[in-house]
This record gives C-alpha cells, sequence and structure tokens, in this order.
C-alpha cells in the first residue's frame, strides 16, 4: 500500500518537528543574550543576587538586626559604614543587602503562586468553556475591579501585618493577569489542527491542557511572570512603607524608606537615598529582562527556515 501525499507530508512534519522546536528555542536564547538591554538587566538582577545571598553574610562585619551604636546615630557614609547609619546607628549597607533576600522572597513567591493558581484558572476555564469560563472570568473581574495596591493593604490589614501575609496578598492580586493570559492563549490553541486531531483520536482532555495547551501558552506567561517581579518588589516595599510588611528590625527596604524619609529634614539624605536606589535599580534590571524576553520570544521575530 503507498502512502498518500499528505500523509508522507504529516510524517515529515512529524519527523522535524521536535529539530525545529529546538532549534526555536535556540534562536531565541541567542536573540536573547543579543539584547544589550537584557544583558544589562540580568547583571543587575544578578549583582543584587551575590550582594544579598553571597557577600551580605559572609562578607560583611554588621549585624542587620543587632548591630547598634548609638553614637554614630544618623552619621553620614564614611569608610567604615560606606553608606551611613540609620536613626539607631545600624550601618545603612548592611540592612539594605540584607534586605536584598527579603524583597526577592516576597516578589519571587507571590509571583510564583499567582501564575501557578491564574494559569491552572485560565488554561481551564478557557480549554473547556462553558458555565466554567463564565464562573472563573467573571470571579477574575470582581478581582480587578479593585486597584491592586488596595486589595493587598485590605488583604494584610485583615489577616495582619508580616511577609507571609504580604506574600499572599499580592499573589491573590496578581492571579487574574496570569487567568486572562492563560485563557486567552487557549482559547486560541484549542481550535489549532493538532488540538482537534488529538481530540479526534481520543487523547484525554487533561493531557491535550498539558502535553499541548500549557508549552504553547508559556511565552506571554514567561514574559509576565519577569515584569511582575519587578511590581511585587515595588508593591512590597509600599506595604512596608505603610508599616504592613515586613515588621522591625527586619532590613525591608520599604520600611527603610519610611524611617528614612522623616530624617531628611536634619540633613540624613543618605537614610532615605541609598533604600530607594536600591528599589530604582532592582526594579529596573526586572524589567529589562522582561523586555528583552519579550523581543525574544515574539513569533514574529523568527528566523524562517
Amino acid at each position: 500500500m503507498t502512502a498518500s501525499p499528505e500523509t508522507i507530508d504529516g510524517l515529515e512534519a512529524l519527523a522535524y518537528a521536535p529539530r525545529r522546536e529546538r532549534g526555536l528555542v535556540r534562536d531565541a536564547l541567542r536573540r536573547l543574550w543579543g539584547n544589550r538591554g537584557a544583558k544589562a538587566g540580568m547583571a543587575i538582577v544578578l549583582f543584587f543576587i551575590v550582594a544579598g545571598y553571597i557577600v551580605a553574610p559572609f562578607f560583611l562585619p554588621y549585624n542587620p538586626r543587632t548591630d547598634r551604636d548609638l553614637s554614630k546615630r544618623l552619621g553620614p557614609p564614611t569608610q567604615t559604614n560606606l553608606f551611613g547609619t540609620d536613626e539607631l546607628g545600624r550601618d545603612i549597607l548592611t540592612r539594605i543587602a540584607h534586605g536584598t533576600r527579603i524583597s526577592f522572597t516576597v516578589g519571587l513567591f507571590a509571583v510564583v503562586f499567582a501564575v501557578t493558581v491564574g494559569t491552572a484558572l485560565g488554561l481551564t476555564s478557557g480549554y473547556l468553556g462553558g458555565a466554567l469560563e463564565t464562573v472563573v472570568m467573571r470571579s477574575m473581574d470582581v478581582v480587578l475591579a479593585f486597584p491592586a495596591l488596595l486589595l493587598a493593604i485590605a488583604i494584610v490589614a485583615m489577616r495582619g501585618p508580616g511577609l507571609n501575609n504580604t506574600m499572599f496578598a499580592l499573589g491573590v492580586t496578581y492571579i487574574p493577569i496570569y487567568a486572562r493570559l492563560a485563557r486567552s492563549s487557549a482559547i486560541g490553541i484549542k481550535e489549532l489542527d493538532y488540538v482537534t486531531a488529538a481530540t479526534a483520536v481520543g487523547v484525554p482532555r487533561n493531557r491535550i491542557l498539558v502535553r499541548h495547551v500549557l508549552p504553547n501558552s508559556l511565552s506571554p506567561l514567561i514574559v509576565q511572570f519577569t515584569l511582575n517581579i519587578a511590581t511585587a518588589i515595588i508593591e512590597t516595599a509600599a506595604l512596608g512603607f505603610l508599616g504592613l510588611g515586613a515588621q522591625p528590625p527586619s532590613p525591608e527596604w520599604g520600611a527603610m524608606l519610611s524611617n528614612g524619609y522623616k530624617f531628611l529634614t536634619v540633613g540624613a539624605w543618605w537614610a532615605l537615598l541609598f533604600p530607594g536606589l536600591a528599589i530604582i535599580f532592582v526594579v529596573i534590571g526586572f524589567n529589562m529582562v522582561g523586555d528583552g524576553l519579550r523581543d525574544a520570544l515574539d513569533p514574529r521575530l523568527r528566523r524562517i527556515g
């Protein structure tokens, strides 16, 4: 029995699909590495990771919580205290370096929680449709009706201040973003030929979701994930500034800003400037990485052939 031309073309497409997929991944990585902005953003993020997780615990001589010297209260930058000291005589450089771990931990876990729950809800509702889709999307609309920061403040106020509640509150506010992204991707992907063929031959729905719909929905989710970490760090600092985040004596950047701005009138500008610069540079770094990923994963920029 001779195979038809259509069958041969289909077999050839299947044979070359894994190779082409690997080629697209390599091409995206090549374009990401060739993006100067993305490399600069990765360098900034890597610098803060090294400072917070390696330099701070092993090389800085001060304890960010307990090392206080009131004789050096609000001391300006010197050789022994490069960023000066705060209102209790604690070294600001040490507190900023240790605060990196707090900001990164809250930002990462909040966004991971949001992307996990939101993607599951969005893909399932978009693929299955019907009443489930209506209920899920209307629930997301209710959450989106509230400004994200105000909703986070309300959740933390009800549950009490602290890092765990901050992570939970921020994660809840970000769930609708990923649910809507995943739903829109699932609606388009479920109409494609390979999903229709898998459905026709009796592949279970959960397998189609995991093996076909989810992998092809990842590009916008990865970009949004990176950009949301920067947003989470800003909002973590905002909650800390309001006294709803990490509690004293934790070296959280927002709390340091809240304490530092009070002493501008006495000329202690360093207590406010350096924590603010840390937030600015970290957010810029993650945004630059996110922009680079968006360009690298854009299908319109992929090589043909």
